[in-house]
């Protein structure tokens, strides 16, 4: 007995057609979710590190925004801590510093003037800053450093 093998039945390639395509599908569209799902999570930190940012920015302006951080007095040590003092509103979720530089003098680089009734007190203001929405794992972090320098007049001989 014979078996004859024929070709002209084409009965079943339709269904065969039907599952490579339900499976070409099914793959494009796990990509597509794989892709957006990693989207979502990268725009998800790009929102934490730019809130910890402005957070930590904020920082360094209510602490520049009050004269007063940049008293001389204010500072027991090198660093002051402008939050401790009750002058100061605490509108901001930051920790900032002031460090007094006394080795540094004279204007800084790049200023551009040589006053001679002034003298230059070196800063640094470091404020850091976190993403305070619970939404991910890991909160960011950001510190910011700002130099400022105050002038201070000083006093004339003989007047």
């Amino acid at each position: 007995m014979k078996i004859k093998k024929s070709f002209n039945d084409q009965s079943g390639f339709a269904m065969f057609l039907a599952l490579m395509m339900l499976l070409v599908l099914t793959l494009i569209g796990l990509g597509s979710s794989y892709s957006s799902i990693i989207e979502i999570k990268l725009s998800g930190n790009k929102r934490g590190t730019v809130d910890a940012f402005y957070s930590a920015d904020s920082g360094v302006q209510v602490a520049m925004a009050n004269v007063a951080n940049f008293n001389l007095e204010n500072f027991v040590s090198d660093k002051y801590d402008p939050f401790t003092d009750p002058s100061n509103p605490k509108i901001t979720q930051t920790t900032v510093s002031i460090e007094h530089n006394s080795n540094r003098k004279g204007p800084p680089r790049g200023f551009g003037i040589s006053a001679v009734n002034v003298d230059f007190e070196h800063y640094m203001i470091e404020s850091t800053g976190d993403d305070h929405l619970d939404l991910s794992p890991t909160n960011a972090t950001c510190t910011v450093y700002q130099k400022v320098v105050r002038l201070v007049p000083t006093l004339q001989g003989g007047y």
